[in-house]
Order: structure tokens, then sequence, then C-alpha cells
């Protein structure tokens, strides 16, 4: 007889929310429901597009082309297969606004595009981005691929936690050297909320399997199998397709910093690291801890004087620790 899995087994009470039966998932949700930010929110009027160099421009808009459909292709998965599959009601709840959320990510990005791009010919180059160049259609087919694969649930919950912290783990990083040098401060803003949701994003899919019985998880082989082949397309994406040299970073280092990052995924998922690597970029670790007086920060302490995350600080939050981009260990 198989053991009992509360995320998949038909349940009868998926459409009551209370009373709440898995307190570290319901507050994943109280989290997300506290992180709430708006597109109109981000201010582009300090950004200096002209003012960067002509290699500077090309990185950034394909970063940007990457992101504006990633989100869509996220949205995808959740609406047509894990919504439907995980019958956890406080789950569902995470869901719901994870998909709000990826919404926002994806009309932000578009903004960003259309706001620094004059020309209308190369804005629909750029938003069409999937089908046009050939870097970023082998990034969201991969993902795709798992949208429409006949493999266990496990198995594709970890794929898309690969998505989320592997394939927008250089992206994410460059952008924040772009902080660092004092440039785009709209940008890299937007990216620091955007980092953010997608951090809380894998660490609630690293949550959701240590929930699983363990014979509905996937082999350690499995996960490492799924994470390196990220890593492969991501480093050829960031360091070779559209090179961070562009902007003036080491691509050996990018190629350390995403192996730093898949170990620490790793370890989230119950695996062993691969690459063993430390944080390269010691000036990531710096500027997450600055901005502390942002609206983001800000909105999130009043909504716990509101007791909106009244909950969130317990020690229900099982499992891995957060995922973080920066964090050594």
């Amino acid at each position: 007889m198989a053991a009992p899995n509360p995320l998949l087994d038909p349940n009868p009470d998926r459409f009551s929310i209370f009373p709440i039966k898995h307190q570290s998932v319901w507050n994943f949700y109280k989290k997300a429901q506290a992180s709430v930010w708006t597109a109109e929110e981000i201010d582009l009027s300090m950004d200096k597009w002209d003012d960067l160099r002509p290699d500077e421009q090309h990185f950034l808009k394909h970063i940007l082309a990457f992101f504006a459909t990633s989100d869509g292709i996220v949205n995808e998965n959740l609406a047509s297969r894990f919504m439907r599959e995980v019958q956890l009601p406080e789950a569902r709840c995470f869901y719901g606004f994870q998909i709000a959320m990826e919404n926002v990510h994806g009309e932000t990005y578009s903004l960003l595009l259309d706001h620094y791009i004059k020309s209308s010919l190369e804005k629909q180059q750029l938003f069409n981005a999937i089908e046009t160049m050939a870097c970023i259609k082998l990034k969201a087919e991969w993902a795709l691929k798992w949208i429409e694969s006949g493999d266990v649930f496990a198995k594709r919950l970890v794929a898309f936690a690969a998505v989320e912290g592997i394939f927008f783990s250089g992206s994410f990083c460059a952008l924040f050297w772009l902080k660092k040098r004092g440039l785009m401060p709209g940008l890299t803003f937007s990216n620091e909320l955007i980092s953010r949701d997608e951090g809380l994003h894998c660490d609630f899919a690293c949550h959701l399997y240590t929930l699983l019985p363990h014979e509905a998880r996937i082999h350690p082989a499995e996960i490492r199998e799924i994470i390196t082949d990220a890593v492969r397309i991501e480093k050829s994406f960031i360091c070779d397709a559209l090179p961070v040299s562009l902007i003036g970073m080491n691509q050996d280092l990018m190629g350390e910093y995403i192996e730093f990052v898949a170990d620490r995924l790793l370890v989230c998922l119950g695996s062993e690291k691969v690459y063993n690597r430390h944080n390269p970029f010691d000036w990531m670790e710096q500027i997450s801890l600055q901005g502390k007086t942002n609206f983001f920060e800000k909105r999130v302490s009043d909504y716990q004087k509101s007791g909106v995350m009244m909950s969130t600080h317990s020690n229900s939050d099982a499992g891995c620790s957060k995922f973080s981009l920066n964090e050594d260990f």
C-alpha cells in the first residue's frame, strides 16, 4: 500500500482554506502576500540608457528579452499542471499569488524594453526572442518540455525549481553588477524585487519537495542530472552566447557563480553538492544588505505590524532554509 501523499492525493477539502492543516505551506503564502508590488512603482526616470556602451545595451536587450517570456512559461506550467495536481489548498493559495507576481514580472520586463528601445521593429524582435534568438530558444524549450512531460510530479517540480533557481541566476547576478557600478537604478531596483520573488518561489518548490513521501521523490542522481543539465545551458547562455564580458564581468567567475548557486539548490533538494564552489562575487553579499528603506522593506514591515506575516517567523519553515543567490555555505 502506497504511503499517503498529502500533496497529490485527492482531497475533498481542497476548496476550503480553513482549518489550516499545513502551517509551513501557509506561511509561504503569507510571505508572498506581504511582498506584492506593481510595475507602476518602478521609477525609470533616472535610467540613462543612451549612456551605456553598445555592448552593454546589446547584453541588456537580450537579458530583458529572455525574462519577458520566461515568466509566461512558468505561469503556463502552474496553470496547466501544478495548480491541478497539487491538492493542498494552502499550496494553491501560494500558486495563485505566484501566478499574479509572475504576471507583474513579465509586465515589468516588457515595460523596460518598451521604455529603452525606440525602434518598433527591434521591439518586436525582442518580444519574439523565444522564436528568433537561438540562445533564448534553447532555454525556453528546456523549460517547455517539462510542462508536457509525462514524468512524475517530483521530477517536474525539481525541473521548475531549476528554471527559477538556475536559469535566472546568471542574469540576476549580471544586473546586480550594474547596481554595483551605479548604473540604471530603475532597472536594478526592479531586479532586486524580482530576484527576491523568484527566491521565494524557488524556496517554495524545495519545501514542497520535502513534503513528498520518500517513495514519491526521485533518486538524488536524477536530481543531479536535472540540475547539472540546467547549469550547462545557463553557462552556455551567460558565458558564451551572451557573455557577461560585454558588461565587464569575468566569465570564468560567472561560471563558478552559477555552479555555486546550483550546489545550494542541490542541498535544498536533499542531494549532495556537485561543484563544491564558493561564491566568487563577495559584493553580492554586500548588495543584499543594502536598500533597507526601500518601499519593499517598508511594505513588509507594514504588513508585519498589521499581523499579515505574524506566523511566518515560526519554526514551521521545515526543510531547506532560505534559498539565496549570494549565501555562502
